[in-house]
This record gives structure tokens, C-alpha cells and sequence, in this order.
């Protein structure tokens, strides 16, 4: 991706939202909009300041995790026949993310496959066997692709199936990358976790349709340097998962609050090593990184919270001009789950349109509640994508 497509033109500066904060609340009517609108449907807020809101202030804390190897640079895949990622992984557990390309323009736009290996680097036989799997289909449509794939990636259940590996010999990571053809300009995505038992190592090739991904490992030369600013990474992270915690009790009382993770300012992007350089390498949007989120809340005058997102990036150009993701919401007014946003529409604008992730009632005795959440920074979105809690008059 280059910086406006996966990482889609991320802040490097914070805005000035942590210069100029301050509490507001909302109207009547805009209250009644929250109310009305379906988990996952768009709210238009006319008037409310989304912008310049009090920040959460969150412990964040390193979570084990398996390792996290990332195909994002470069996004586009510019020559015919290449390898695009060679990584290096040990045995246990891998996250895998897959953000490439087909950017082909001469000759003819020729169609390509995108395909992803893993070969076994041990001595002994290497057994694979998939925990997390969501493939999409090449599209152009990136916001689809990002969307799609982490809500399929968060209902994933794995399978029980182990692959063997004998030494030396590959594989395809997905079957289907092999039997599918990527236009010009079209997306490969995909988000995998997986185990293995003997050191690995992950290729990433475009080779032609005809050829299959082994067969094509076997006879490429020409690895791609990395170019640094034309994607959100690439390599293997030590970092893959994050929890986050509010440091103050949040209580209705105080306003619209906000949480922002992924900006890279108040929220450092992760580093790795990029494998055929051996440099460090960084992963800018934290994109594939998962966040378990559990705040406390409390209502001091009654009222819920209404949880919602939005694009704060609208404005900025043209790949900013829309923002689609998927979170898993504890329960609130709508049952707890994944939920994609928006729900119906393919992606959100910018203000003063919201899209309701989920309302939380007060509790009856005004005691103390969590909110829990897992993010992940949306692919193909421009990033930060703040969560957004409005206090709400629960109306009869």
C-alpha cells in the first residue's frame, strides 16, 4: 500500500484535538438520532463538534502473541514475476497479514497471481495447522477487502486439519490465492494465524496464473527492495497485541470523550526487521496489531453512552474520502458480536455522519461497568478512527 491506501494517509502529527479539548454535550434531537439508529447505521450529528474532544487517557500494555509478518511494501507489485515479502519465522505461532497489488501497467495490464508460501527451513517435518482464516477475492474495491476481512477474520473459528511438510519443500499458506487471477489494480487481502513446529520461511510472489506459486518460488530471482514509503510495512514484529485500559473511571458526567489508538504520535507505531535488508523496519498504522480494549464506566446522572466511530480524515484527499472497519463489541442495548461500520453501506463520509457501534444503559445502582472491545486499524482507512462516547438520555 502506499501511505494513502492501506495506511491511506496517515496523521503523523497528532490534531489538534489533544491542543484544544473540551466537554460538550449533545441536543435533544441529536440524542434522539443515536437512539433511533440501528447497531452499525449511520447517524448524521449536524453541529456537533467531533474534532476538538477530551482524550482518554489508557495504560497500554504488550500482550504475548505470535509473531506478525506484514506484505505491505511495496503494496504495488510493478513487474511481472517477483518476490515481494521473504521472511524468516520460528516455530509456534504467526499472524500473517497480506496487502499486495497487481500493478502490472505494461505490458498491457497483464493479468497475475498473487500467492503466499511457506517453506519448511527444519530438519523435521513442519505440521501447519490454521487458528485465524479470512481470504478475500482480488477486488478493487479496497474498503470491501479491509472491511470484509477483519470481520471474517474476528468470526474465524480455524479448523482442525494439520498440514505436513517435509524439509526443504513449500506450500501454499491459501489455496484459494492459487487458483484465483488478479487483475490490474486489483487487492490480494488476506489475514491468517497459524501454528508451526519448525522454523519457516513466508514468500510472497506474483508470478502468472498458469504457474503455480511452488514452481514459481523455485525460479524467481528478483526479490523487491523494500521502499519504505510505499506501504505500512513490511517484515516480522515482535509485537502483535495490545491491551488498553482507561486510567480514570469514565463517568457520563464529564461529556463526549474520545479514545484514539494507531495515530503514531501518542500511540507509537510498532518495529521489526525486514528480512532481506536486515533493517528495521516500521509498521506504520499499527495495521493488523489487535487492541483488547476494557474500560470502565459509571454513570453519576443517569445516563448511557453511546459508542460511535467516524472518519476524521475526510477532508484530507481523495483516498480519505471514505472509512469502513469491523470491531467486536461487548453487550450493550444490541447483542454483543461483530459488528462491521458501517453495517449497510460500504463505507462512512465524514462528519457530521457517526456510525453507532453500541448503546450501554446505566445500571440501576449508578455502580461501575466495562466496556470491552477489539480493534484492529481498518485496512484501506485512513487512520486514526477515534471511538467516539456520547452520553445519552435513555428515552422510554
Amino acid at each position: 500500500m502506499n501511505i494513502c491506501k492501506l495506511t491511506t494517509c496517515i496523521t503523523l502529527s497528532l490534531f489538534a484535538v489533544f491542543q484544544t479539548a473540551y466537554s460538550q454535550n449533545i441536543t435533544s434531537i441529536q440524542n434522539k438520532q443515536l437512539l433511533s439508529t440501528e447497531q452499525g447505521g449511520i447517524a448524521r450529528l449536524s453541529d456537533l463538534q467531533l474534532q476538538n474532544l477530551s482524550q482518554i487517557t489508557y495504560q497500554k500494555t504488550v500482550l504475548p502473541g505470535p509473531q506478525f509478518v506484514i506484505s505491505d511494501d511495496p503494496e504495488y507489485i510493478r513487474v511481472p514475476e517477483a518476490v515481494a515479502l521473504k521472511e524468516q519465522v520460528t516455530p509456534g505461532s504467526v499472524r500473517f497479514y497480506l496487502y499486495n497489488v497487481n500493478g502490472v501497467i505494461t505490458p498491457n495490464k497483464m493479468d497475475r497471481k498473487i500467492t503466499a508460501l511457506i517453506t519448511n527451513k527444519g530438519k523435521g517435518n513442519m505440521h501447519i495447522r490454521m487458528l485465524k482464516y479470512s481470504s478475500q477475492a482480488p477486488t478493487a474495491n479496497y474498503f470491501k477487502a479491509g472491511k470484509q476481512g477483519l470481520t471474517d477474520y474476528f468470526n474465524s473459528q480455524g479448523n482442525e486439519t494439520v498440514r505436513t511438510l517435509k524439509p526443504g519443500a513449500s506450500v501454499a499458506i491459501d489455496d484459494r490465492l492459487e487458483k484465483q487471477i488478479t487483475k490490474y489494480d486489483e487487492l490480494v487481502h488476506g489475514f491468517y494465524e497459524f501454528v508451526i513446529d519448525q522454523p519457516g520461511e513466508i514468500n510472497v510472489i506474483q508470478t502468472d496464473p498458469k504457474s503455480t506459486g511452488t514452481a514459481a518460488l523455485t525460479r524467481i530471482k528478483n526479490i523487491l527492495s523494500p521502499k519504505s514509503q510505499s506501504g505500512a510495512g513490511r517484515g516480522v514484529y515482535g509485537i502483535s497485541n495490545y491491551s488498553i485500559e482507561n486510567k480514570e473511571i469514565l463517568d457520563t458526567r464529564t461529556g463526549i470523550t474520545a479514545l484514539t489508538v494507531a495515530d503514531g504520535t501518542t500511540d507509537p507505531w510498532v518495529t521489526g526487521k525486514e528480512g532481506t535488508s536486515g533493517q528495521t523496519s516500521i509498521l506504520s498504522g499499527n495495521y493488523g496489531i489487535l487492541y483488547h480494549i476494557n474500560l470502565k464506566w459509571k454513570s453519576s446522572d443517569g445516563k448511557g453512552l453511546a459508542l460511535v466511530t467516524w472518519n476524521s480524515r475526510s477532508s484530507d484527499n481523495k483516498w480519505c474520502n471514505g472509512m469502513a472497519a469491523s470491531m467486536v463489541v461487548s453487550k450493550g442495548k444490541f447483542a454483543p458480536g461483530v459488528i462491521q461500520l458501517p453495517k449497510k453501506e460500504l463505507t462512512t463520509k465524514g462528519a457530521p455522519e457517526v456510525v453507532l457501534i453500541q448503546v450501554f444503559p446505566p445500571s440501576k445502582d449508578g455502580q461501575e461497568q466495562q466496556i470491552q472491545l477489539t480493534y484492529s486499524p481498518p485496512g484501506a482507512s485512513c487512520l486514526p478512527t477515534p471511538l467516539v462516547f456520547i452520553p445519552v438520555d435513555m428515552l422510554p
